[in-house]
């Protein structure tokens, strides 16, 4: 073959010439660079190669992470595992075998994806995420799926159809309780919205400001010893009432000088609490547990009443995940935002019903809770056709993999939850965000005091 025939049977010329013309256009300094960069981009892109392998996750229980290699270059990502999972979410693959990590291997999984999804992805388009996604669903064939998928947020919003870039307001966890700490109180978790920031940047000075302050605050109080942290980074003192926390959380930002530019948000994780149709708040405390039971209407007195004392401005899971009736009565009052978490599992057919009912209005979004890309940008669309807020979140064990601040901003949700404004896995989150917002320069707008209308 000669060179005038490869040339016309891979069309180079015409390629070559296009690239040698947006060089001339581009007024290059370095022409054969820009020229190279401009044909690799002619190229679509192919998946080559897909490799998983057990890691560990913050919580130091195995996880699964996966390199996928294409023809432009390899990209890596890692699943996070909660502490609280239920029958209404995509399920973890676990190995079982006691003798190995107490059973929580994933080797199973790594060889289903090593041997199985590996085989059907190889030649496929990666940035075709839909079909991707539709083929690992046909590999599983159930509604509880298994976990992958790692774009960058301007794909995200390309798949999504959003044209529009905003940064969200990150819920920063201060004190942690329930599953999430070894103290006696009952709820999970209070955090800090920093609604009074201009930027990201910002708004994780104000919390991470606010966090230190509040471990001086309990190293006054209680000593130094009480500063022990919680799954996701919060201060874990031992104290029993969560409106001592709040006091605490509420002196921090006394310090800080922001008062009025931070808000406090909390997750009571309810269900954790409740025995039969009561709710237990000294669940954790062996001396005080079954001696102060309250009902349904004593826990939207509760509410009512905190709302009032303190600067709270969204509440998590208020009742049991099956408690339908309360959260309904809850959120129609219109007090502050009642994000769905273990009431909604990021379950479609639970979000409908909540969608239908108006049980709440958020949702606490936790991604391999519902599977694949494709189905989160669903899950998201049908929560925000209902004018509900949607909170990007983390889960108790975590990896450094940045995904979840890419898709806040890819989705446009307004909200993340990425626990305290320290630990690597958790700042691994916030760091991401801060470059996102950099690059993005006047184009990314961070949502601020508007965050309930993201």
């Amino acid at each position: 073959m000669s060179v005038q025939e490869y040339l016309d049977k891979h069309m180079l010329s015409r390629k070559i010439e296009d690239a040698v013309n947006a060089a001339v256009r581009a007024k290059t300094p370095d022409p054969v660079l820009f020229i190279s960069n401009h044909m690799r981009k002619a190229v679509s892109s192919a998946i080559t190669k897909v490799k998983a392998r057990q890691i560990l996750d913050s919580r130091g229980i195995p996880t699964v992470e996966v390199d996928l290699f294409t023809n432009k270059g390899i990209f890596r990502g890692a699943a996070p595992s909660g502490a609280s999972s239920g029958m209404y979410e995509a399920i973890e693959l676990r190995d079982g075998d006691k003798g190995t990590y107490l059973g929580n291997g994933v080797s199973r999984a790594v060889k289903n994806i090593n041997e199985k999804i590996s085989e059907a992805l190889i030649g496929m388009d990666p940035t075709l995420q839909a079909q991707i996604d539709q083929v690992m669903i046909d590999l599983d064939k159930t509604e509880k799926k298994g976990e992958l998928g790692v774009p960058l947020y301007k794909h995200i919003a390309d798949l999504a159809g959003k044209t529009n870039f905003n940064l969200p307001i990150p819920a920063f966890t201060l004190i942690n309780g329930g599953k999430y700490a070894g103290n006696s109180l009952a709820i999970r978790e209070i955090t800090i919205l920093p609604v009074g920031a201009r930027k990201f940047e910002e708004a994780l000075q104000m919390g991470a400001e606010t966090y230190h302050h509040l471990k001086a605050v309990i190293t006054e109080k209680y000593g130094a010893h009480e500063c022990n942290v919680g799954e996701d980074g919060g201060y874990a003192p031992n104290i029993s009432s969560f409106k001592e926390g709040l006091d605490l959380v509420k002196e921090a930002i006394g310090r800080t000088g922001y008062n009025d530019k931070i808000k406090i948000a909390i997750n009571f994780a309810a269900t954790e609490f409740c025995i039969g149709t009561k709710y237990d708040l000294d669940h954790k405390s062996p001396y005080k547990s079954g001696q102060n039971f309250k009902s349904g209407e004593d826990m939207i007195d509760m509410y009512k009443e905190l709302c009032e004392e303190y600067p709270v401005v969204s509440i998590e899971d208020p009742f049991d995940k099956e408690d339908w009736e309360h959260v309904k009565y809850f959120s129609g009052l219109g007090i502050c935002q009642v994000v769905g978490d273990d009431l909604l599992m990021s379950n479609p057919k639970r979000i409908h019903r909540a969608v239908q009912e108006a049980a709440c209005n958020a949702l606490n979004l936790k991604v391999n809770q519902v599977g694949t890309v494709t189905e989160v940008i669903e899950v998201v669309k049908l929560a925000k056709d209902a004018h509900w807020g949607v909170v990007i979140s983390q889960r108790s064990g975590e990896t450094e993999d940045s995904f979840i601040a890419d898709l806040s901003v890819g989705l446009a949700t307004g909200q993340i939850k990425a626990g305290a404004p320290c630990r690597g896995e958790r700042l691994a989150k916030y760091n991401q965000l801060l470059r996102i917002e950099e690059e993005l320069g006047d184009q990314g707008v961070y949502v601020g005091d508007d965050w309930r209308h993201y």
